[in-house]
């Protein structure tokens, strides 16, 4: 860019030198003309004599290079270097809009990490990212980036997550939590243990969807693309036509008058306004988005956005924080209580001994207490990485000694079976208890809820709820006022707990227990149910989310903690997990598509006008070239408006 904007200068001069100084030797005057038009243009005459020879006659370079060269011929030398000097002060502003936009993507690519200091022989090293292996240790110090994803295993900082989520406000965390590559650590220096390698880190994922992001076209963008290959022919014949067959069929008709006319004609049809001004609208429109922490991984999907009808969602971690907690413990009380083995030792504080020595000396005085209970199940649910178990292991709270645990085997869809101690025991949901026969309260609240049989009696269950999120039901509020039809919730999770979620957020439509493929059943017949013109959208983040995310005309996924089969899956990733960046991301998209309409209908209004002012001879090649050039720069003003959205 600053070479062109030091040739534009040069040039720029020469041809004020020409025009203020009125030589008595016209030779003088014309060579400066010359030497101004070499300068600001030999690169234009460059790439249309290379484009045709490769095949490409009719672009943008072959029009400038004829008007201009024309103009030479019957001797407008002010004007045919007017004409290359203000189409290039065009073309650098649409490199510097175009630039300006690009950054705005571009700056993501700042979290690419140079290297990773990982531990290699006892010592410290820096390595690429590409060659750190899952389970190795690396260090990061203040001010680093995050090279991959990982586990803190010791110390605590401050990240800076703008990057990958747009928020401004650092995230705090120590010992145990996850990271994300691509964020910046602010203050303290940490150990952190590899979860995946660089190729499958988020950093590098986010990378290629922005690399990627502009190969997948709109419609609009694929409709100036045929548009500008069927038009650019037609006017160069039209100019050719207006040229020659006037000053034949018309008595006095000038043939000089007429060529001047189709040349003006041929600089005014150049449909650069369009080429550059709508990429770049769907340009500006990715960039605004990625700085709210919304991802699009092509122009097609932001344009689909703005005609979404349907709104579909999961609920376990995209409508809910996907965090479970235990919000009641309540042990068995019936009327066998004599039969029941309790597991309280006399003059003790109430605890369950699992080594089998002691459980000999054990006399049993009471029922289990809630603490055993709880404890009982931790034990059981220790294998599972489920939410549900994480969340038993959470509430219990004290260190699992594992040795007690002789057999632990999770049984697909109901539930643990487990020997810890000399206690045989089982949980899970409904299905377990009556597959196994056991006689047990059924609990009516709200929620997950684990039922637990010791030994083939039932002892109680631990009720677990998911806590909604906290811009859930404004977000549903807000699509329907966005003119979303309808909003759906397709969920696992039983009939009395998906209803009483989609009830508390507004929720039109609710399905549930549905396994992964009844979701995409009922995807796919809801896609029956909308207009042809409509989109539905599916918001979901978990592994079984992603074959719904491929068949909805726009996947959106819950990208900070959403599996990665799922971000893979979608069109659209919500790196902030919050479900509110929907209408986020559907408002920019109709912003955007309001702009690329408006830039359409401007520059072909304008053009037409102009080219039949240019036919007829009212319109000069200086008005062409403001007409080609001012287009140009206001429509391409119009189009950044796009990279300039709030969240």
């Amino acid at each position: 860019m600053k070479k062109k904007g030091i040739k534009i200068i040069i040039a720029l001069i020469l041809f004020i030198f020409a025009m203020a100084i009125n030589f008595e030797n016209v030779w003088i005057n014309n060579g400066i003309f010359i030497l101004s038009y070499i300068i600001v243009g030999f690169e234009i005459l460059r790439k249309a004599v290379r484009n045709i020879f490769r095949g490409k006659v009719f672009d943008e370079n072959f029009l400038m290079a004829i008007a201009t060269i024309g103009a030479f011929a019957i001797g407008e030398f002010p004007e045919a270097v007017a004409v290359m000097l203000f189409y290039q002060i065009g073309e650098l502003f649409q490199s510097y809009a175009v630039d300006k936009s690009r950054k705005s993507i571009a700056s993501l690519m700042d979290i690419r990490p140079d290297y990773a200091n990982a531990y290699r022989n006892g010592n410290l090293e820096k390595v690429d990212p590409d060659e750190v292996q899952i389970g190795e240790t690396i260090v990061i110090k203040p001010g680093e980036k995050v090279p991959l994803d990982g586990r803190i295993i010791e110390g605590n900082t401050n990240l800076d997550t703008k990057a990958l989520t747009g928020e401004a406000l650092p995230r705090e965390v120590g010992k145990g939590e996850d990271i994300l590559s691509g964020c910046i650590n602010l203050n303290g220096t940490i150990k952190v243990e590899v979860t995946k390698k660089f190729g499958e880190s988020t950093v590098s994922k986010i990378l290629d969807l922005v690399e990627n992001a502009s190969s997948k076209k709109s419609k609009s963008e694929n409709f100036i693309t045929k548009f500008a290959r069927y038009y650019t022919p037609a006017v160069v014949i039209i100019a050719v036509v207006l040229a020659i067959v006037p000053p034949l069929i018309i008595e006095e008709a000038s043939l000089q008058d007429w060529l001047y006319r189709a040349l003006s004609f041929l600089v005014v049809s150049c449909p650069c306004a369009l080429v550059i001004s709508i990429p770049l609208s769907f340009f500006g429109g990715i960039g605004g988005a990625s700085k709210m922490g919304i991802l699009v991984k092509g122009s097609n999907y932001l344009e689909a956005l703005a005609n979404t009808e349907i709104a579909v969602f999961d609920k376990t971690g995209t409508l809910t924080e996907g965090v479970f907690e235990v919000q009641k413990v309540e042990v068995a009380k019936n009327d066998n209580q004599n039969e029941t083995k309790g597991f309280v030792q006399n003059n003790t504080e109430a605890s369950i001994s699992l080594n089998n020595e002691m459980e000999s000396a054990r006399t049993y005085t009471s029922l289990i207490t809630q603490e055993e209970l709880l404890k009982i199940a931790s034990y059981a649910e220790n294998y599972s990485n489920h939410p549900i178990s994480k969340s038993v292991k959470k509430a219990y709270g004290k260190e699992i000694d594992e040795k007690q645990i002789i057999n632990s085997q999770e049984l697909a869809g109901r539930g643990i079976e487990a020997k810890i101690g000399v206690q045989n025991v089982l949980v899970g949901n409904e299905k377990l208890m009556n597959e196994k026969e056991i006689e047990f309260t059924k609990c009516n609240n709200i929620g997950t809820v684990l039922y637990v049989a010791i030994d083939g009696k039932y002892a109680g269950y631990i009720l677990i709820a998911d806590k909604i999120k906290d811009d859930a039901k404004n977000t549903i509020d807000e699509l329907k006022k966005n003119n979303i039809k309808q909003t759906v919730m397709l969920t696992g999770d039983r009939k009395e707990v998906g209803e009483a979620v989609a009830k508390e957020i507004g929720i039109d439509t609710v399905y549930t227990e549905l396994l992964p493929d009844g979701k995409v059943a009922k995807v796919d017949e809801l896609l029956k149910t909308k207009s042809e013109k409509g989109k539905l959208a599916f918001v979901g983040d978990g592994i079984n989310d992603a074959p719904v995310l491929a068949l909805a005309d726009i996947g959106i996924a819950m990208g900070g903690l959403g599996a990665d089969s799922a971000i893979e899956a979608a069109d659209v990733v919500i790196m902030t997990d919050e479900p509110s960046k929907i209408i986020s991301a559907i408002q920019l998209s109709k912003k955007t598509m309001k702009i690329v309409k408006e830039n359409i209908v401007f520059a072909i209004a304008i053009k037409i006008l102009v080219l039949i002012l240019s036919a007829l001879g009212i319109s000069s090649m200086w008005q062409a070239v403001f007409a080609d050039v001012g287009v140009s720069i206001l429509a391409i003003l119009n189009a950044l408006r796009a990279l300039y959205t709030k969240a």
